[in-house]
């Protein structure tokens, strides 16, 4: 401890325990105020523990430094070093899209996010109240709607959040979407605009089509909105046939037993001037085997394959050729069109008539007859139909109105054997089929790719 000298001349003097010599401290008189010599001796005490010990290794000495260096190297006696840790930033919650938003897509992605903390409730909410489902992320850091918005609607997104402290922040979206000036429905068809059965069997030429009932002007936006499936995959693509249908086949004939799904998610999307899609639409079917029939006029035979081995030989007459005059003067061929057609469906009980393509009812040419059993090829009329009236005919020479005519029997067995999207090549005619006339596969591929709004 420190031991108390006395003091001479108002001089305090102290002694270290360990040392023999006096220090000496201070003045009263040189210190303002008359400053204690308890007080001294405490700051001595702060220097001695600022002191250098030099060992010698026998005894010990210690120097105190002057007054001035340990004010310049020592603390003051009882400072204290800051302690301090920063508040966390507020959460920051996004949401999308933003308040008075007006015209937008049911379709939008609508969408919540937060940095800076975690989402602890988001709510969607249309006038009546109604909320719309949606999914939190795993690290509630996010949240995205789950179902498409009405049209012309008014919603509510609200958004909770909390910071690591435990601030909260609420944020609130009012927002309203588009209400179309019309719609559009859209359906998907074979390319003959029959209905699609998914409990039934297709050909492997047959190629699909989807049917607009408004013209559509922007055509790449209602494409985008459709896709074809296939399971195993295969290449495909679609071609505009008109403003209002576009089809879509395969690259080559579809490979048998194919899963085929045709789906278009129109709904939202505007394919015009105020033309949305007014919902979404999708079917799935089936092929079946491989049923490709070939005739050529030169011979008049029929060859029907399945999955390329000949099942049967039909002899057929075809259309005599030339034209007639149709009852507004126009001129209507006689001709079998040659190309790849695909077949419609097997029907039975079919009244054929002339006047159906504008054979007038006084003109020579004209007939009304039933048949029992026909395979329709083409949406134009053609058939490969019963016609018992001209077996002689058939495998010899041409004497029809442009069908293939053959015998009872064959027509029974063919209408059996058929199925939708099964093709008929048809060779050695001067007349061509039309692609709209149930002829997809008369167009090369590259043509076809070109047809695409995407192309």
């Amino acid at each position: 401890m420190w031991r108390y000298a006395g003091r001479a001349d108002r001089i305090v003097t102290i002694r270290w325990p360990t040392s023999s010599a006096w220090v000496v401290v201070a003045s009263e008189d040189a210190v303002a105020g008359g400053v204690r010599w308890a007080v001294a001796a405490a700051t001595v005490l702060a220097l001695a523990a600022c002191t250098a010990t030099k060992s010698t290794g026998q005894q010990s000495t210690s120097t105190s430094p002057t007054a001035t260096s340990a004010t310049s190297s020592s603390p003051a006696s009882g400072a204290t070093s800051p302690s301090s840790s920063a508040a966390p930033a507020p959460a920051i919650v996004t949401l999308v899209p933003a308040s008075g938003a007006a015209g937008v897509s049911p379709i939008t992605p609508i969408h919540a996010s937060v940095s800076g903390g975690t989402l602890t409730s988001v709510t969607l909410t249309n006038a009546d109240g109604t909320g719309v489902t949606g999914t939190m992320a795993a690290d509630r850091t996010s949240w995205t709607a789950g179902q498409p918005l009405g049209y012309g609607k008014h919603y509510t997104l609200t958004a909770h959040a909390t910071n690591s402290a435990g601030h909260s922040v609420t944020k609130t979206s009012a927002f309203g979407t588009v209400t179309p000036g019309n719609m559009t429905m859209a359906y998907i068809n074979t390319a003959a605009g029959y209905t699609l059965d998914p409990a039934r069997a297709y050909g492997v030429g047959q190629a699909i089509k989807v049917h607009f009932d408004e013209p559509i002007r922007n055509k790449a936006a209602a494409e985008r909105a459709l896709s074809v499936t296939t399971v195993p995959p295969q290449v495909g693509g679609w071609n505009w046939f008109s403003d209002q249908d576009v089809h879509w086949r395969p690259k080559v004939y579809f490979t048998p037993h194919t899963r085929v799904t045709v789906t278009a998610k129109i709904y939202g999307v505007q394919v015009g001037p105020g033309l949305y899609g007014q919902a979404d639409t999708s079917t799935s079917f089936r092929i079946g085997e491989a049923q490709i029939s070939k005739v050529n006029d030169s011979d008049k035979i029929i060859r029907v394959y399945r999955n390329g081995v000949l099942m049967r030989r039909m002899p057929t007459s075809m259309g005599k050729g030339g034209t007639i005059a149709g009852t507004n003067g126009q001129k209507i061929s006689l001709w079998t069109n040659s190309g790849l057609h695909t077949v419609v469906d097997a029907e039975k009980n079919i009244t054929m008539t002339s006047g159906s393509f504008g054979v007038p009812d006084n003109s020579p040419q004209s007939y009304r007859v039933s048949i029992p059993y026909g395979v329709r090829i083409s949406m134009g009329g053609e058939f490969i139909h019963w016609a018992d009236w001209s077996v002689w005919a058939q495998g010899k020479v041409d004497v029809s109105h442009g069908c293939l005519n053959i015998s009872p029997a064959n027509s029974v067995w063919f209408y059996k054997f058929s199925q939708p999207g099964d093709i008929v090549d048809v060779e050695g005619t001067p007349q061509r089929l039309h692609a709209w006339d149930s002829g997809d596969w008369t167009v090369a591929w590259a043509t076809w790719q070109a047809g695409s709004a995407l192309h």
